[in-house]
């Protein structure tokens, strides 16, 4: 059974570590690096240089599957070929889909032509070039970066950065930099409970973050941003660096006649992460639309990517063997927010759907001991 993953972020590179050499699967994992970034540490890097990726290779000994490093072009479902920037038209059996997302930058004018993003390594080095030139004397720019959405990496970027120019300025005698977060919704981080979320306001006004609730961006220039609050004028801030972290979709590279789109462009799934239509494919990660116990989406995060990926794996097995399938069981562990340093807020489950809810450094502890789970899971 020919079979292609593709894409090894956190569900792709889950469901090809989950594999062991199986009698008639032969698998080969095709990505454009040699290595796996950590996404959800990607802040770290673009405020502190730290180092968030993994080589691939030795992740993958012992389980029988081949490395490709190539760009996937795009993938035809109906005449079931995968096409790559190195010229190659590759044919399947089965496939596996875990491309990830882009940034969705919802039409705002001028945001994609101006605004940096933080989906890659390269987006993190470059953030952080303009950091440290940001503080040197010779700089004449505008000091204010402009950081649009307060969902996860908006608060985790901010308070990382807050933390790098504090530290810049003492070394080199410069001015700070200004930190705007900037939220259309009335609420940063959406995804905590009230009195978590206060506290996390309470760590952003501490480092002397502008938090712009209920504020839309409407524009943004090379060097400003024009933002605009539910009956107000426009207000329009300078902006030496402009972040966009408010909202991802799904890559539009894949096609099939029957296929099946769902909100933000994510494919739709069956209880087993196949496409109903296309039985032979997987969709797993951000391209994935799942859905969990009560018939709502599965969240787009790393613990869910994950998962999906080890149910994959273990699916292909039982495929090449001529099993029945698994179902994918969604389950939300925790969620913990970093606020810079040695600070974080967040909830673990615990059992009998009980939270434990914890903030300091303790959910420091926490929130590190999940990427070194998902390590172990992946070795």
């Amino acid at each position: 059974m020919k079979t292609l993953i593709l894409g090894a972020g956190y569900a792709g590179l889950a469901a090809a570590t989950k594999l062991k050499p199986t009698e008639g699967l032969d698998v080969t994992l095709i990505e454009q690096n040699p290595f796996h970034t950590f996404e959800t540490r990607l802040h770290e890097a673009a405020a502190h240089n730290t180092q968030v990726t993994l080589p691939i290779a030795p992740l993958l000994r012992g389980t029988g599957v081949e490395l490709e490093l190539a760009k996937v072009l795009s993938v035809d479902l109906d005449k079931k070929e995968v096409t790559t920037d190195k010229g190659q038209t590759l044919s399947y059996d089965a496939l596996v889909i875990g491309l990830g997302s882009v940034t969705n930058f919802y039409r705002i004018p001028g945001l994609a032509e101006y605004a940096s993003e933080l989906k890659r390594l390269e987006d993190a080095e470059e953030i952080y070039a303009w950091i440290n030139k940001a503080h040197l004397p010779t700089y004449t720019g505008s000091r204010n970066i402009v950081i649009g959405g307060a969902g996860l990496t908006g608060v985790e970027l901010a308070t990382e950065v807050a933390q790098r120019t504090d530290y810049l300025s003492k070394q080199l005698g410069t001015e700070k930099l200004t930190i705007y977060l900037v939220e259309a919704g009335p609420k940063i981080l959406p995804v905590l409970e009230d009195d978590l979320r206060n506290k996390a306001m309470k760590t952003l006004l501490d480092y002397d973050i502008k938090v712009l609730t209920g504020h839309r961006v409407m524009k943004a220039t090379e060097d400003t941003v024009t933002i605009q609050a539910e009956g107000q004028e426009p207000q329009v801030i300078s902006s030496g660096k402009t972040i966009w972290t408010g909202g991802i979709q799904a890559q539009d590279i894949v096609k099939g006649e029957k296929l099946q789109r769902g909100p933000a462009n994510r494919i739709v799934v069956d209880a087993t992460l196949r496409i109903a239509e296309y039985p032979e494919v997987f969709v797993v990660g951000d391209m994935a639309l799942g859905k969990n116990q009560e018939g709502k989406p599965v969240p787009t995060t790393a613990q869910h990517a994950g998962q999906q990926g080890r149910t994959t794996g273990r699916n292909l097995m039982r495929l090449a063997k001529g099993r029945e399938l698994v179902e994918y069981e969604p389950t939300t562990l925790g969620e913990f927010v970093s606020l810079g340093g040695l600070m974080a807020v967040g909830w673990m489950k615990l059992p009998w759907n009980q939270k434990l809810k914890l903030s300091g450094g303790l959910a420091h502890m926490m929130k590190k001991a999940s990427e070194w789970r998902w390590r172990e899971s992946i070795s």
